[in-house]
């Protein structure tokens, strides 16, 4: 919000600022203006005031700009004393120049007067007198004025009237007087004419935007000129003024009557009562307060600077984000502090108010939040709520100025090295703009990120600029994350999160099945004892859809509803997603189960990893567990770097004998099999995903590893279930866990978690073994093909809405640079011209033959339904007992380690209380959302839920669904209450 600065500044204060940063363009500017003057100025009294800025700002900068060249040839010792002293001519001059002009240029001052943290501190000394001590307007102009107003005498008014006013500002002056009743009041008076002029101003303010909207588009303030245009007029009406003042001071809660409640986030601050007013006379409850610029009486009085700064800005963190109804000028005038303890801030002049929609509220409060907490999703789904749009895709940079924007406030000796800062940081955001859409020199001159810029939140910035500068003028230093963290999580903590607080928390689609009723009265119970924050849960038996429902929030801090679209982060269960395409590569002849990965992956061989076999990285037996362990304590970063992982895959070794002990590769089994996935098929990762599973499941835009932009509205913001983080002091060790994934180590992974991967470059990274991002019905529909060896289910529901697979799915694909022992083979491929003319080499997968699909139809045991379906194209497996392979039995047994939880590359499952043997398989993340099969029954499901647990939540429902379709209970997903073994994998 530097916009806002960079507008009021680029006026009076053009060589104050930009003189002072950039003579040269400046002296352009100003030559511009002057060649232009007579063709974008009237005559009369709009020239003479427009031509006194002018003159006056081509003064100063001549002024610095020949200190600029002196300071060449002075020593670096006198060369400070130089610059001050032209700070002190030239704020003298600003000073003047404002005081002759008044109107709108006196509103200008008081802005700047403000911006200790940004200007010298000659400007800031003068232009403190703008806050109240302007010359006064004469006494028989303003007993005109009142004795108008009200149709009295001044003695039928007050029994005393002060002649010697209080204040003068820009608009008024403030007299002390007694009424008749001997109520002590002061009286707002505003200066005659002064209407007239204000608006003559702000039609000239709006020709210079315009201006410089012309030359320099990316300074284009139009939109902030506009709001102010539309706001500055209601402060010429006392009458509005006073029902603000009203209306501040009871949502507030200043002099509540006897018995009222206060709010939980209760301010202490003083607003002065309104007795009486008309359009351009206020009288007020005269209130004895020191000034905040009175720095001898506030220390006499013993008063804490520090805790009166941070409760306006409390009290005005309630009006932004409970209220949505908050005063927008916040200068050091429009405060006092009361004399008698508890010395408290009493706030002066609501003329220019703000008034918030409810959704704009929602939005400024998850934007602050998002910012907070690093969540690029939130940030991004704010802005579009708020109507900003930007011109370019760099979630890292929106951060960054967001962050800026709220950051702490600085004490006014820091002000230069403040403003270098953030020059430097402009400078180096700019370069990257420059970079990423390779702009040259003029280009990136004249590029604005912005596209869309709301009025709405232009006073919104204003205000927190102004709280800034008053921090930095008393010389305080404000933490805003700390202090308005409280009142933007008031608004959005508790909106529409639980069934109770809200009627459409399950989502509105058809029931399919008497089971989804029963899962749908178990959400609401689990949602209103706050275990769900947003979820889905669907499930095929016998190849048809039996359940698809999704109910809760997108996020803690985001109220939209999760609908079947919405994409989860699933953290491990992307491990089943990742096997899926590596047996897919098997099934289609590209590789072997028994072949060395050093054969198919000749940059994988060396350390000890000659004689790891791809069944070894399917079952967790390479000894690799600990490949990437270093990855979360020295640069979790790294993790969104595939090369960069990927050679640390080559340059690890093995810390036991392959297929000696199981030990989970949390971590490093994605990469290992994303890097065989790669070399053996000879296209990305990606690719496979495409060719391999979403194409023939037909579930596109709802099964990604890394997402692509575009698709950041339907994501779900990931939070943690802090209840079930306390259960893990109970929890013991797993053997079957390597060293560095035990309890310690969980612990501090699932805080680190919802932050890390909340950021959106992160999500968009190919993380194979953690970062899917799925809806609960593709996962669902997945693990359906998956329990009829490979055979495509028919269409979803058609109940469902939006249909599964109608969103445009178009994924980025990195360049693969080609292997030379690659070039010039097309082994079995085809060649298909791309658009740029150059060729893409694609493996030919050859159809599935009949005999395959009868081979697999009569494998398979019969069911109550009479069977697998027959269908003699839609299959992602030829195998008929690829399923085997999936849970390593029968002829793959030889392949796992005997009673190993895994089996090659799924989590294997028995029914509870059955015969020992394997049922299915499947696969859980760290936080619940799990994806699984039950083969003898032919059943598949899948939960995706955003407040991450230990499984709590999913057993739960999984045992629900298996009770209430008389399906064996599968071990390693149920019992809820067993600690010792949470859904972790």
């Amino acid at each position: 919000m530097l916009a806002w600065f960079l507008f009021l500044s680029i006026t009076v204060s053009v060589v104050v600022y930009a003189v002072w940063v950039s003579p040269s363009r400046t002296f352009l500017f100003l030559n511009s203006i002057s060649k232009s003057v007579k063709n974008i100025m009237g005559w009369g009294n709009i020239y003479r005031r427009r031509m006194k800025v002018f003159t006056a700002a081509l003064i100063i900068y001549l002024d610095y700009k020949a200190v600029q060249q002196r300071g060449k040839w002075t020593s670096k010792s006198k060369r400070n004393a130089l610059w001050e002293k032209a700070h002190e001519r030239n704020a003298k001059r600003v000073l003047s120049l404002i005081i002759k002009l008044e109107g709108l240029w006196v509103k200008l001052g008081q802005y700047l007067s403000t911006r200790a943290d940004v200007l010298p501190e000659a400007y800031i000394s003068l232009l403190k007198q703008l806050q109240d001590s302007l010359p006064p307007r004469p006494l028989k102009e303003v007993c005109r004025t009142i004795q108008k107003e009200f149709g009295k005498s001044m003695d039928d008014l007050f029994a005393e009237f002060v002649e010697k006013p209080l204040a003068t500002a820009s608009i008024a002056q403030v007299h002390r007087a007694t009424l008749l009743n001997g109520q002590e009041v002061v009286v707002k008076v505003q200066h005659d004419g002064i209407k007239a002029i204000i608006l003559e101003d702000l039609k000239n303010a709006k020709s210079i935007v315009n201006w410089i909207a012309w030359a320099e588009p990316q300074y284009d303030f139009n939109p902030m000129i506009d709001e102010w245009c539309k706001e500055a007029p209601k402060e010429l009406d006392f009458d509005h003024e006073a029902e603000n003042t009203r209306t501040v001071a009871a949502n507030l809660g200043c002099k509540k009557s006897p018995g009222e409640s206060y709010s939980s986030n209760r301010v202490n601050v003083l607003i002065p009562e309104v007795i009486q007013s008309t359009k351009s006379v206020l009288i007020l409850e005269y209130m004895d307060g020191i000034r905040l610029n009175d720095t001898a009486s506030l220390e006499a009085f013993g008063i804490d600077k520090q805790k009166i700064v941070e409760e306006i800005t409390r009290a005005y963190a309630h009006q932004i984000y409970v209220d949505g109804f908050f005063n927008g000028d916040p200068h050091p005038g429009n405060f006092l502090v009361s004399k008698e303890a508890p010395h408290c801030p009493i706030l002066l002049d609501f003329g220019l108010t703000k008034k918030l929609s409810s959704s704009l509220k929602h939005a400024l409060a998850k934007m602050f939040l998002a910012s907070a907490e690093g969540d690029h999703v939130a940030l991004l789904s704010a802005f579009s709520e708020m109507g900003l749009r930007l011109r370019l895709d760099m979630p890292e940079q929106v951060m960054e100025i967001t962050s800026v924007f709220f950051r702490s406030s600085t004490p006014a000796t820091e002000a230069q090295q403040n403003l270098k800062s953030l020059a430097e940081q402009r400078e180096k955001n700019m370069k990257a703009i420059q970079e990423k859409l390779q702009l040259n020199q003029k280009e990136v001159k004249r590029f604005n990120p912005v596209d869309a810029f709301p009025g709405d939140i232009v006073i919104f910035g204003r205000v927190l600029n102004l709280l800034r500068g008053l921090s930095s003028t008393m010389n305080v230093r404000i933490v805003y994350m700390d202090i308005m963290k409280p009142f933007a999580e008031a608004v959005l903590g508790n909106i529409n999160k639980t069934p109770a607080a809200n009627a459409q928390w399950i989502y509105n689609t058809p029931v399919h099945s008497d089971v989804e009723t029963k899962l749908r009265q178990l959400l609401v119970e689990l949602g209103n004892n706050d275990k769900i924050l947003g979820i889905q849960v669907c499930a095929y038996k016998d190849g048809e859809v039996i359940i698809d429902t999704a109910a809760g929030v997108l996020g803690r801090y985001d109220p939209r509803p999760v609908q079947p679209d919405t994409l989860f982060s699933v953290f491990s269960a992307t491990k089943g997603i990742t096997a899926g395409m590596l047996h897919w590569l098997v099934d289609n002849g590209k590789l072997k189960l028994d072949e060395n990965v050093a054969n198919i992956w000749p940059e994988f061989r060396g350390n000890g990893k000659e004689h790891i076999k791809v069944h070894h990285i399917l079952n967790h037996t390479s000894g690799l567990h600990n490949a990437l362990a270093d990855l979360r304590g020295e640069n979790a970063f790294l993790m969104t770097e595939w090369d960069a992982c990927l050679k640390l895959i080559e340059a690890s070794q093995p810390e036991t004998e392959p297929g000696k002990q199981q030990l989970y590769h949390y971590l490093s089994f994605g990469w290992l099999c994303g890097g065989i996935i790669e070399h053996a098929s000879g296209k990305k990762f990606q690719e496979i995903l495409e060719e391999a599973l979403i194409r023939p499941l037909k579930i596109e835009g709802e099964l990604y590893v890394g997402i692509p932009p575009g698709v950041e509205a339907r994501l779900a913001n990931l939070t943690l279930d802090t209840d079930d983080l306390k259960k893990l002091s109970e929890m013991r060790n797993r053997a079957e866990m390597p060293s560095t994934f035990q309890l310690n180590n969980i612990s501090e992974l699932a805080e680190y978690l919802p932050a890390f991967f909340n950021m959106l470059n992160v999500r968009r990274a190919i993380v194979p073994a953690a970062n899917g991002h799925c809806s609960a019905r593709a996962l669902a529909r997945y693990y359906a093909a998956l329990a009829d060896c490979g055979v495509v289910p028919p269409p979803h529901s058609s109940a469902s809405n939006p249909p599964l697979g109608s969103h445009p799915h178009i994924p980025k694909f990195p360049s693969k640079k080609t292997d030379e022992k690659q070039k010039g083979k097309v082994d079995g491929g085809v060649k298909n011209e791309r658009s740029d003319g150059r060729q893409n080499i694609y493996i030919r997968i050859e159809e599935d033959d009949d005999d395959d699909e009868e081979k697999c139809s009569k494998s398979s045991r019969d069911t109550s339904k009479g069977g697998r379906p027959e269908n003699k194209k839609g299959k992602i497996f030829s195998n008929p007992r690829v399923h085997e392979a999936f849970m390593g039995v029968g002829e793959y047994e030889n392949m796992c380690l005997r009673d190993g939880v895994f089996g090659l590359g799924f989590r294997r499952l028995k029914s509870k209380d059955g015969d020992g043997s394997y049922s299915g398989f499947g696969h859980s993340g760290m936080g619940g959302s799990t994806g699984f099969c039950d083969v003898k029954n032919r059943f598949a499901m899948a939960v995706t839920l955003n407040k991450l647990s230990f499984g709590g939540v999913t057993a739960k429902i999984v045992e629900l669904i298996c009770s209430e379709l008389n399906l064996p209970l599968p071990e390693g997903l149920s019992g809820s209450g067993d600690i010792n073994r949470p859904l972790i994998n």
